[in-house]
């Protein structure tokens, strides 16, 4: 939920931009008096939010078993944090020091590899367990939410500007096609233990 948050305050705040952009071109064109009015130009569309760039690597069951182990150690850590939390010293020495513990040589490779499942994770269809890639698993999302006569107009709407973006901006293609037969031999150690972070 906190992603239609981010992005209705993503909306809002483009919206925002036009109106001050309109306002602001409308009061220059009162101050110029006998110019001519400036030809109309098309809006160019909002710049499409950048995806972070994942580091690709070929997944191995030691890996992914690393995960599953340090998985609830981690989320025992990171849940006490506030969002937006500043980096602190001795919070990375803890996620490094079960990053470690669990065969990792620090936290940020724990990361790309919770990275690299989250991208395979991302496109199983979680009815059949299957990889179906992420854009049918958003298409059966858009209309799931369609569907539901208990979501509010306004949830609702939510749901589906941001599952419509999620089909603008397909995360990247997976590289290491291994990688979807090792997430799927875990699959469901890996959707629950990741479960909440998709």
């Amino acid at each position: 939920m906190r992603d239609v948050v981010r992005s209705a305050a993503a909306m809002f705040g483009i919206a925002g931009l036009a109106i001050a952009i309109s306002v602001g071109s409308t009061g220059g064109a009162f101050a110029q008096g006998k110019m001519a009015p400036a030809p109309k130009q098309q809006a160019a569309p909002p710049p499409a939010p950048e995806q972070p760039t994942i580091k690709q690597i070929a997944l191995t069951d030691k890996q992914i078993a690393g995960v599953l182990a340090a998985q609830k150690e981690m989320d025992a850590i990171t849940e006490k944090l506030p969002d937006n939390a500043k980096p602190d010293p001795k919070i990375d020495a803890q996620l490094d020091g079960v990053a470690k513990k669990n065969g990792f040589a620090s936290y940020d490779e724990y990361n790309t590899v919770v990275d690299n499942i989250s991208l395979v994770l991302s496109g199983f269809d979680p009815a059949t367990k299957k990889y179906v890639g992420p854009e049918a698993v958003t298409k059966a999302q858009i209309a799931q939410v369609q569907a539901d006569k208990k979501m509010s107009a306004k949830d609702k709407k939510e749901a589906l500007d941001e599952l419509n973006d999620a089909l603008k901006q397909p995360p990247p293609a997976i590289e290491n096609k291994g990688n979807i037969d090792l997430v799927s031999k875990y699959y469901d150690k890996l959707a629950e233990a990741l479960g909440g972070e998709e």
